[in-house]
């Protein structure tokens, strides 16, 4: 069973994620954050169930989608780590400014 390991960012991103529904309704907000969260509680036990990044496929970091958005991820076998990089909604161009935060 991999170990998940929160990035700063992407704990910065799920909190984001949440007000800004929340402005609408904070009982939504809180539906889709759990949503999100029970599925990256999933990567410990199937880390490599994640797609790889299309726009990047040579980096070694993969993504699942939950509703709107993408958990970008990457999985460190040896030490078997997952480390969630950021949390980006669908519409966003992904870019290495996403991929390159500090982890």
């Amino acid at each position: 069973m991999a170990k998940l390991i929160w990035s700063d960012d992407a704990i910065y991103d799920l909190e984001g994620i949440y007000d800004y529904i929340a402005r609408d309704s904070p009982l939504y907000a809180r539906h889709q954050v759990e949503r999100i969260c029970d599925s990256i509680e999933r990567l410990s036990q199937f880390p490599e169930s994640g797609r790889h990044l299309p726009e990047f496929q040579y980096l070694p970091h993969r993504e699942v989608i939950v509703d709107n958005y993408r958990v970008i991820y990457r999985h460190e076998p040896v030490s078997e780590e997952v480390i969630l990089v950021s949390i980006v909604h669908g519409r966003r161009l992904l870019t290495m400014d996403f991929i390159n935060r500090k982890n």
